[in-house]
């Protein structure tokens, strides 16, 4: 079977292959949650979502010797996902993964890349959860991108809006010039005909001295 069959048979068997190597893993009371990205390396611009497991912890096991096992079922009634990007924040669902008990998805597109910080927050059981926990770092979408980007980024459209703009600016700055010597000009036009009147009207009157 070579890579790409693998990969696909991996996408049509959930949980197959195991959990993501990035996957962080901690506790409530009695219990072992662990997130992670579903598609990794995960870039910003594309659509995925944060897996949640959640199991009892074993007896007698540190916490990083803990392996999803058991999975708690019917948690997204009473478990959601508060996904933190610096200031921004967004309230996720989780929708359960029918095929394997106590796995769960939150499905989001993260835009920028960077450290995004995920809460957990509702009950377990008679357990509350408030719990933050940070999945991997999301990449560049030029991480993956080879030769050239396919679409164009957010600081290209910045940097055209705003050359347009500068172009618009500079032609209205060029009519109002236009406009301000095309009124300069019609004043002169209008002070020479002036003139060119009261020279008319100074020789006839001379001319009628004169004969006079």
């Amino acid at each position: 079977m070579n890579f790409k069959n693998l990969a696909i048979l991996s996408l049509i068997i959930p949980g197959s292959i195991g959990t993501a190597f990035g996957h962080t893993i901690d506790s409530v009371d009695e219990y072992r949650l662990e997130i992670g990205w579903m598609n990794e390396p995960v870039v910003s611009g594309e659509t995925n979502g944060i897996e949640l497991f959640v199991s009892p912890l074993e007896s007698g096991l540190e916490l990083k010797e803990q392996k999803f096992k058991d999975g708690i079922s019917g948690l997204e009634k009473s478990l959601k996902m508060q996904l933190l990007y610096k200031e921004e924040k967004i309230t996720l669902f989780l929708s359960p993964d029918h095929n394997i008990p106590g796995k769960y998805y939150a499905f989001v597109n993260p835009t920028v890349s960077g450290f995004y910080q995920a809460n957990i927050l509702g009950n377990i059981g008679e357990t509350p959860v408030s719990l933050s926990m940070h999945p991997p770092k999301v990449n560049e979408r030029s991480y993956i991108e080879f030769p050239e980007p396919s679409d164009i980024t957010l600081n290209q459209l910045i940097d055209g809006h705003t050359t347009l703009v500068g172009e618009i600016n500079d032609l209205k700055e060029s009519i109002t010039k236009l406009e301000q010597l095309n009124q300069q000009m019609n004043i002169n036009y209008i002070g020479i005909s002036i003139g060119i009147i009261g020279i008319i009207i100074a020789t006839i009157a001379l001319s009628k001295t004169k004969r006079n």
